[in-house]
């Protein structure tokens, strides 16, 4: 079997939104629940190859998620972004390479169970 097809299994299997951005913040991947949220519910067209920088309205959401990526670089721990309007915890995660390099980071979005 094709390891890119059984990545991709596994990532739209997760329950929640997954998005891969590449080191200069274009949209690489989305798995089927973003491609969802953001088509259907959110109404964006094809997302892939875009900045993200752009589906961010304020200077301050985009000025947020350079200084997560910039963490990233530095200490490569996952990165918490705050809760979104669903209750759903916005994480993102440095992805590296072989050779430990950095090529991106992906977001990913789980339910808050916190009150």
């Amino acid at each position: 079997m094709d390891k890119n097809i059984i990545m991709k299994s596994i990532l739209d299997s997760y329950p929640y939104p997954i998005v891969f951005v590449d080191k200069e913040y274009i949209i690489r991947f989305l798995n089927r629940y973003a491609e969802y949220h953001y088509y259907k519910e959110r109404g964006y067209e094809d997302l892939i190859g875009k900045s993200l920088l752009d589906c961010h309205d304020t200077e301050q959401g985009k000025e947020k998620i350079r200084q997560a990526f910039t963490s990233l670089q530095n200490n490569g721990k996952e990165i918490f972004l705050g809760v979104n309007t669903r209750n759903q915890r916005i994480y993102i995660q440095g992805v590296r390479d072989e050779h430990g390099e950095l090529i991106g980071f992906f977001e990913r979005f789980e339910l808050n169970l916190q009150k």
